[in-house]
C-alpha cells in the first residue's frame, strides 16, 4: 500500500509540477504545433528517463545540495541560459540549408531530450522542496530502496504523461489554426521571456 501511495504521490505532483512553462515542455508544445508527434514522443522518452537520476539525486543528496546553495544558485544560472539561447534559436530564421549536424539532432527527438534535460537540471531543486513536503506530511516513506524507487518511478511517469498530453493539445490547436504562423512561435517568445526573467532572478 505505501509503494502504491508513493507512486501516486510522485506522479500527481511531478504531473502538476510540469504544467508551468518551462524549457521542455514548450519545446514539446513546438513539436506538438509542428506534427512531428514521432519526434516529441522521443523527446519525451528522454525527459522521462533523466527525470528519475535528478529526483533519485534530489532525495539521496538532499542535505548535501542543500547545505551546499551555490548550486541551486548555478542551476538556476543554467537554466537562464538554456531558456535564453533556445528562445532565440527558435525565433531566429533558419537558413534554406542547415547543417547535416542540425538537421541530425532536431529530428533525433531522443538525443535533443537528453541533452536539454541534463542542461535543465532544476528538476532537482523542485524535487527537494516537494519531497521534504510530503515527508513533513507524512505522505510518502522512503525507507527501503523498493519505496523509494516506487516514489522516484511516478516522477517520471508524470512528466511522461503530462508532455504526451501536452504534445497531442498543441497538435489539435494547431489544427485549427492551420494559416497562424505566428502561432508556432509562442513557445519560442515564452522561453525567451522566461530566460530573461530567469536572469533577473540570478542577478538579484
Amino acid at each position: 500500500m505505501i509503494v502504491l501511495l508513493n507512486f501516486v504521490m510522485g506522479f500527481v505532483f511531478s504531473f502538476i509540477g510540469s504544467i508551468p512553462p518551462g524549457t521542455l515542455n514548450l519545446l514539446v508544445l513546438q513539436l506538438g504545433m509542428e506534427k512531428k508527434i514521432n519526434i516529441a514522443w522521443r523527446f519525451i522518452l528522454a525527459v522521462a528517463l533523466i527525470e528519475y537520476p535528478y529526483a533519485w539525486i534530489a532525495v539521496v543528496f538532499e542535505q548535501l545540495i542543500t547545505s551546499t546553495p551555490v548550486i541551486v544558485e548555478n542551476m538556476q544560472l543554467i537554466t537562464a541560459i538554456v531558456m535564453t539561447v533556445l528562445g532565440i534559436l527558435n525565433l531566429w530564421p533558419t537558413s534554406n540549408t542547415p547543417s547535416t549536424f542540425s538537421q541530425k539532432f532536431n529530428n533525433s527527438g531522443f538525443r535533443r531530450g537528453i541533452v536539454l534535460s541534463i542542461l535543465n537540471p532544476l528538476a532537482i531543486p523542485f524535487w527537494i522542496g516537494t519531497t521534504a513536503y510530503l515527508n513533513g506530511q507524512g505522505w510518502i516513506e522512503l525507507n527501503t530502496p523498493l519505496r523509494l524507487h516506487s516514489y522516484i518511478f511516478g516522477t517520471s511517469m508524470g512528466v511522461l504523461v503530462i508532455l504526451v498530453l501536452m504534445a497531442y493539445l498543441a497538435q489539435k490547436v494547431i489544427s485549427e489554426f492551420q494559416h497562424s504562423s505566428w502561432l508556432k512561435k509562442i513557445p519560442g517568445i515564452a522561453l525567451l521571456i522566461l530566460g530573461l526573467y530567469a536572469f533577473v532572478r540570478y542577478l538579484m
